[in-house]
């Protein structure tokens, strides 16, 4: 009964368009890379010789290049049709993914920093235009589940490749070491290309203005409100999400395989996670679901980052674990939640450039993120005081979310806001 009662909370994701599944697919095939280069790239620089200023410096170039793109795209798209940016997206980010893991090989540095560049640009176009495909071409009903599934295929990537990485590192580490192993899932991730093949859809094209209420400079009061608790929980993941790895490596000493096999749980766990949302918001709406969840997250990553003042003992690297599994999930549920919301805030006049400014927001965050996190480990600042200032600007963004909810339920209610597709819980 349990597993029937399971799968029925799901049977929204069963309801959706086919050319919507494989292109969700397409951009699954890229995740693959995102995820793994994520976990394991710094892995892999650091055993072969660089230093943890180092990798921050050559992974910042990554968000340069989709922060510099990301405005770009996002203008360009608005009445076009968006599949050829996919298939740029799907061709290019394992061929730049490729040159990234061949230069760091050869400790080419200067080339390094420029295939970071290009990998970053070239993966904007998938990570921006395809929140207003999915609202262009698929009913109103079906765009919380569309979403959802489209964040999880973060989450079930990194699943695909940590248990990968795990398994066989574990079973062979002079085989299959970290270079191996990434590039067999960038090779892999080339699939993305025959997804792409079978999303046949007429794409909805807006040709005409749409009629808003308000002027252009209420619409840029709109997009930077609904913005700002995005640009504050991005600046504090640019400390810390890159270098989760390099935490329980240098800090409990966790082996490659060790570290993917936590990975599988945790991934797990954001997947679950993220396809619940649309029973989340049904259950009890978005106004009690951000807060109560990010608010959770917040308080495991304290935990997580204070176990360093006691990592001396065995159950520090047990507790450090266990919180980890209890953040991802909890902070990863509230992205398709504040997307829907902050999507529907600004309307539909505005949700492409917002996808684009939320892409360059997060990638510039995490550019400079690994800027300052790259000096302040040169100059020795531990983990803990690192991932402490992660948890003060999360709470201040969780905090701003809350009041952006209520805003809109304000504007909803003003008849200000004409898509009514958020709960009002």
């Amino acid at each position: 009964m349990f597993f029937l009662r399971f799968f029925q909370e799901f049977r929204d994701y069963g309801k959706l368009q086919r050319s919507i599944l494989f292109l969700i697919a397409a951009e699954f095939c890229l995740q693959l890379v995102n995820s793994s280069f994520l976990s394991n790239l710094p892995l892999y620089m650091r055993n072969e010789g660089y230093t943890d200023g180092m990798v921050a410096d050559s992974i910042k170039y990554r968000y340069l290049g989709v922060l510099i793109t990301a405005i770009f795209v996002g203008l360009v798209i608005r009445r076009r049709k968006l599949m050829r940016l996919f298939y740029l997206s799907c061709i290019c980010v394992p061929c730049f993914a490729l040159g990234i893991l061949y230069t760091i090989q050869l400790h080419n540095v200067p080339v390094n920093h420029v295939m970071q560049f290009l990998w970053g640009a070239s993966f904007t176009f998938m990570q921006i235009p395809i929140l207003p495909f999915i609202l262009r071409n698929s009913a109103i009903e079906d765009h919380t589940a569309s979403i959802s599934l489209s964040y999880a295929t973060w989450s079930l990537a990194t699943i695909f490749c940590s248990i990968l990485i795990s398994v066989l590192n574990a079973a062979n580490p002079l085989v299959f070491d970290e270079r191996t192993l990434l590039y067999g899932i960038v090779i892999l991730s080339f699939l993305g290309v025959i997804c792409l093949t079978q999303v046949r859809i007429q794409e909805e094209i807006p040709l005409e203005k749409i009629k808003f209420k308000g002027s252009a400079k209420a619409d840029w009061t709109i997009i930077t409100k609904a913005l700002i608790p995005t640009l504050i929980l991005a600046v504090g993941a640019g400390f810390t999400i890159p270098f989760i790895s390099l935490f329980f490596t240098n800090v409990h000493h966790m082996s490659t395989a060790g570290f993917n096999a936590v990975n599988i749980v945790a991934a797990l766990l954001v997947a679950i996670g993220a396809l619940y949302v649309p029973n989340i918001k049904r259950a009890i709406g978005y106004k009690l679901a951000i807060p109560t969840t990010q608010s959770f997250a917040i308080l495991a990553l304290i935990l997580m980052a204070t176990t360093q003042f006691y990592s001396q003992l065995g159950i520090a690297v047990y507790i450090a674990i266990g919180c980890y599994l209890l953040r991802q999930p909890l902070m990863n549920m509230a992205g398709p939640m504040t997307s829907d919301v902050v999507m529907n805030y600004v309307g539909k006049r505005n949700q492409e450039l917002v996808s684009a400014l939320t892409a360059a927001i997060w990638s510039g965050s995490w550019f400079f993120g690994g800027l300052l996190f790259g000096i302040l480990r040169n100059r020795g600042v531990n983990y803990v005081n690192i991932f402490l200032i992660t948890a003060g600007l999360y709470l201040i963004g969780v905090i701003w979310y809350y009041f952006l909810v209520l805003d809109y339920e304000r504007r909803l209610k003003a008849g200000l806001i004409d898509d009514q597709t958020l709960s009002s819980h």
